[in-house]
C-alpha cells in the first residue's frame, strides 16, 4: 500500500495524454526531479483511453515512486482541450501547470513558473521549447531542426526567444486555477490552437502572458513526414477557425503559407493553358526550393551532419500542410455560411 501524503497541494501539473508509452515515464521522472517540492505537487493525467502501454507505464512509475502524487482521469472525448478541462476540474492545486506527455521540463520549470505567478508578473507564464528528434533517424533530426528554425517557426518566440517578454501565447503555460475558471476553460470546439485562443481571451479580459527563456522544456518533434503533415494540416485548419473569432490576432507568419500555397495552386491551373504561367510557376518554386536548400546546407555544415539536408523536405511539408489546412478550413467555413 502506498503511504498517504496529507501535505497541502499548491501545484497541479495537468497533462493531456494518448498513447504516450514511449515518453510518459521521461516526463514523470522529470517532474519527480523538480526543485519544487513534490510534497506540494500533484500530477493529473487526462488519458484519452490509450491503447498502448501508457497506463501500465504510469501505474508502474506510481508504484515505484509513491512520493509523487499521480492521478489518472479518463478523457472519453479524446481531444486536447477536453483533456485540459477534465484534468483542471480534478486538480486540487492553487496553480495549474500544463505540460505535454511528450515533453521533459527542466528541473526549475515549476519553481520558476510558480515564482513568477506569485510575483504577479503575468497571469499566464511559460517558456521555450528545446525541440528534439522524435527518434534517431535523419528525417526526425531534420524535422526537429526545421521546427525550431525561423523558416519553419517564423516569429513564434517560444521556439526562438532569447529574452523574456510579454507575448501573445506560450506553449503549455502556468496559471492559477482562479484565472483558468475566470477566463472560461479551454474551448472544446477547437481541436487545435486551443491554447492560443485561451490566451487571446485572457488578454482581452485584461490579463498578461509572459514568456521567460529560463523556463525550458525539451519537446519531442514528430518522427516522420506523414506525422508532420498531419500535425501542420491540423494547425492550419484550426487556426482559421480561431482567426474567424479573433481576426485581429493574425500574424504575418500565419498569412504567408496559405497565400503561398494558393498562389502555387493558381499558377498550376494557369500553367495548363499558358506557357508564361509555367515559367512563373517554375520560377516561384525554383526560388523557394533554392532558399530552403541554402539554409539546409548551412545547417548541415553547422551541425556537421548531412541529415540536415532533409530540412528542405521538412520545411516544405510544414508550409504546404499548414497552408492547405488553412485553405481547406476556408472552404468548410464558406459551406457552413
Amino acid at each position: 500500500m502506498r503511504p498517504i501524503n496529507n501535505s497541502p497541494i499548491e501545484v497541479s501539473v495537468i497533462i493531456p495524454c494518448y498513447n504516450e508509452g514511449e515518453t510518459i515515464q521521461l516526463l514523470l521522472q522529470a517532474l519527480l526531479e523538480q526543485t519544487y517540492p513534490s510534497t506540494q505537487m500533484e500530477v493529473v493525467i487526462a488519458d484519452a483511453l490509450s491503447e498502448d502501454d501508457t497506463r501500465a507505464k504510469i501505474a508502474q512509475f506510481a508504484d515505484d515512486h509513491p512520493e509523487l502524487r499521480i492521478i489518472v482521469v479518463d478523457n472519453p472525448k479524446r481531444t486536447i482541450p477536453a483533456a485540459v478541462n477534465t484534468a483542471a476540474q480534478a486538480a486540487k492545486g492553487t496553480y495549474l501547470v500544463r505540460l505535454d506527455a511528450h515533453s521533459v521540463p527542466d528541473q526549475e520549470y515549476i519553481a520558476l513558473s510558480v515564482q513568477m505567478l506569485k510575483e504577479g508578473i503575468a497571469d499566464n507564464v511559460g517558456g521555450v521549447w528545446e525541440i528534439e528528434p522524435g527518434q534517431d533517424s535523419c528525417i526526425a533530426k531534420a524535422i526537429a531542426a526545421a521546427a525550431s528554425h525561423p523558416l519553419g517557426a517564423g516569429d513564434a518566440l517560444y521556439r526562438i526567444a532569447k529574452k523574456a517578454a510579454f507575448v501573445d501565447t506560450v506553449p503549455f503555460g502556468a496559471f492559477s486555477k482562479e484565472i483558468f475558471n475566470k477566463v472560461g476553460c479551454f474551448d472544446e470546439s477547437l481541436l487545435s490552437n486551443e491554447d492560443y485562443e485561451f490566451n487571446t481571451r485572457l488578454r482581452l479580459s485584461g490579463g498578461k502572458v509572459w514568456l521567460d527563456p529560463r523556463i525550458r522544456s525539451r519537446y519531442f518533434a514528430r518522427k516522420n513526414l506523414k506525422q508532420l503533415a498531419r500535425q501542420y494540416w491540423r494547425y492550419g485548419y484550426w487556426k482559421l477557425r480561431m482567426l474567424k473569432r479573433y481576426p485581429k490576432t493574425i500574424r504575418w507568419r500565419q498569412a504567408i503559407p496559405p497565400l503561398f500555397v494558393f498562389g502555387v495552386i493558381l499558377f498550376i491551373i494557369l500553367a495548363l493553358f499558358s506557357n508564361f504561367a509555367r515559367i512563373i510557376l517554375a520560377g516561384i518554386l525554383g526560388i523557394y526550393l533554392t532558399i530552403l536548400l541554402v539554409f539546409s546546407i548551412l545547417e548541415a555544415i553547422k551541425r556537421r551532419n548531412i541529415c540536415y539536408l532533409y530540412m528542405v523536405l521538412a520545411i516544405t511539408v510544414m508550409h504546404f500542410s499548414w497552408g492547405m489546412g488553412f485553405l481547406y478550413s476556408a472552404v468548410d467555413i464558406s459551406r457552413e455560411a
